[in-house]
């Protein structure tokens, strides 16, 4: 890999957004990501699907981040639109990497298969959706994490030999 991972974390918490719930998802992420990624950006917003696009869009095109996680949003409630916002701004789906994420999810509780995460790129950007508990956060980038260089230089252009 050429260039360091650059990272952006966006977390889609109502209460948290308001400063009435401390966010535990992002710092979570962040020590995860430790010695893997440059954390560039880490904002939480409130669950509203116009916002969450416009931040997905401009972390993509304007900072030019390698991924984006969020956390937060993926549930059945009413409010939760995140996989909504991402579907709208990606060009491309990764289903691979939230079916693997939720396949060993179901393994620790039976409730991960109500998540409605999705992954895919926008541009050269990978979004991948997490869920919001900061316990849930660790074991989902567990799954992922030993793929992350290569998915950032196969996205990057970067990668010319993917079989093993």
């Amino acid at each position: 890999m050429t260039e360091a991972i650059r990272a952006a974390v966006l977390i889609m918490s109502d209460k948290g957004a308001r400063g009435e719930r401390e966010d535990l998802s992002g710092p979570a992420i962040t020590v995860k990501l430790q010695g893997l990624a440059e954390i560039v950006a880490l904002e939480i917003i409130p669950d509203k699907k116009e916002l969450i696009m416009d931040k997905l869009i401009d972390y993509a095109d304007r900072l030019k981040v390698d991924i984006i996680f969020t956390s937060g949003g993926t549930g059945l409630a009413p409010r939760d639109v995140t996989p909504e916002a991402t579907l709208a701004v990606c060009d491309r789906l990764v289903p691979g990497i939230t079916d693997a994420m939720r396949l060993k999810s179901l393994e620790v509780t039976d409730r991960a298969m109500l998540s409605r995460a999705i992954a895919g790129t926008r541009g050269k950007t990978l979004i991948i959706n997490l869920p919001g508990s900061p316990k849930a956060v660790k074991e989902c980038l567990d799954v992922f994490i030993p793929v992350i260089g290569h998915a950032v230089e196969t996205l990057r252009g970067e990668a010319y030999e993917c079989s093993r």
